[in-house]
């Protein structure tokens, strides 16, 4: 590919144009490097070379779902319930280590109404009124609202008036309804999932845009994802970030085919390409969760300009097996500085709070 060929992914992406599927296609047989070389420079000249990173806890307040997907390896039929008590201390410990985002996540639970959300929320906003309440994914407002027999619209209103601030992206998988019902045949379904984000941004709320890969999707399965995603994006504006990250199949049921995670190859790949074709979001996530703190930081030259959050807890990539321990802030200061860039922790919103 000559430097004409790289140069006209990267103006495309600049100016804001949709590339065609056939495009978005092609990338996938570019060598790797020079993949890589386009959505560097995109992230470059979009983003600078400023790297951020939230620092926030990831509270899984019940394991209890009746979704069962396959490709998840902490649902259970009887499980626990925290309690709010339980869920505010988590929440005073991780303020005290300097926490500002709160994900809030769980199974589905059938025995979990609205009032027990709205509850909690209340709670948490009134002992911590300075956190930012990331919380519950698309499937869990949905099936609220089946639950409830309310709109969504509805329940995202009431969430908000109880201290919601905004949505994480999370239950997206692939927003392919031939992949979903072969790996989350309960859940909500592609349509259903994007109408939760728009009705959140219609209403004046941010969420965030994910993507599970490295299962039994196709490169075709990844770009009708992003470009779903794309196209919600053109219409709101909502989307504050898009999460790459890749499945981890030990102790699920998916793992009866899919013995191993996708190398760091694939991903690095799908993370470019995610970059080149996503050209109304600005800010890309690394995964250190799933990728480990080396491969994240060579994603910073695929693309990503965030590290995502420290995440002072996390229990549903641990069920996997995978060894899961916080990041420090100085680890991170580190390892991006090595690499020539300058760092700063920020919000939920991508503001810079503090630089480093």
């Amino acid at each position: 590919m000559s430097y004409s060929d790289c140069e006209y992914y990267v103006e495309k992406n600049l100016r804001g144009e949709d590339l065609s599927f056939e495009e978005a296609l092609e990338l996938f047989e570019l060598p790797l490097p020079v993949l890589g070389k386009i959505a560097d420079e995109i992230r470059r000249r979009k983003c600078g070379d400023l790297v951020t990173f939230v620092i926030g806890i990831n509270i899984n307040y019940t394991n209890i779902c009746i979704s069962k997907c396959k490709f998840c390896a902490f649902w259970r039929d009887n499980g626990y319930v925290l309690s709010k008590e339980e869920i505010l201390e988590k929440v005073g410990k991780a303020v005290q280590r300097g926490a500002t985002q709160i994900l809030m996540q769980g199974g589905i639970n059938p025995d979990l109404g609205i009032e027990w959300f709205e509850d909690v929320f209340r709670a948490v906003k009134e002992k911590y009124p300075n956190v930012h309440l990331h919380s519950l994914s698309a499937p869990e407002i949905h099936f609220l609202a089946k639950k409830e027999k309310m709109s969504v619209r509805e329940v995202i209103e009431r969430l908000r008036e109880a201290g919601l601030d905004s949505i994480p992206g999370g239950g997206a998988e692939i927003l392919v309804d031939r992949v979903r019902k072969k790996i989350s045949p309960n859940k909500v379904d592609s349509e259903g999932w994007l109408k939760v984000m728009e009705t959140a941004h219609k209403l004046g709320m941010k969420t965030t845009a994910t993507m599970m890969f490295g299962h039994i999707e196709s490169n075709e399965d990844i770009i009708e994802h992003l470009f779903k995603i794309r196209d919600l994006q053109s219409k709101t504006g909502g989307f504050t970030a898009f999460i790459p990250w890749t499945f981890q199949p030990e102790n699920t049921e998916l793992y009866e085919i899919i013995k191993e995670p996708v190398p760091p190859t694939r991903y690095l790949q799908v993370l470019a390409v995610s970059r080149i074709v996503l050209h109304n979001f600005r800010n890309i996530q690394t995964s250190w969760l799933t990728q480990g703190l080396e491969i994240a930081t060579l994603g910073l030259v695929f693309g990503a300009n965030d590290f995502g959050d420290l995440m002072l807890e996390e229990n549903v990539i641990t069920a996997t097996g995978k060894e899961f321990k916080p990041l420090d802030v100085e680890k991170v200061v580190r390892v991006v500085k090595s690499m020539g860039r300058p760092v700063a922790i920020r919000d939920t919103y991508y503001r810079i709070l503090k630089r480093l």
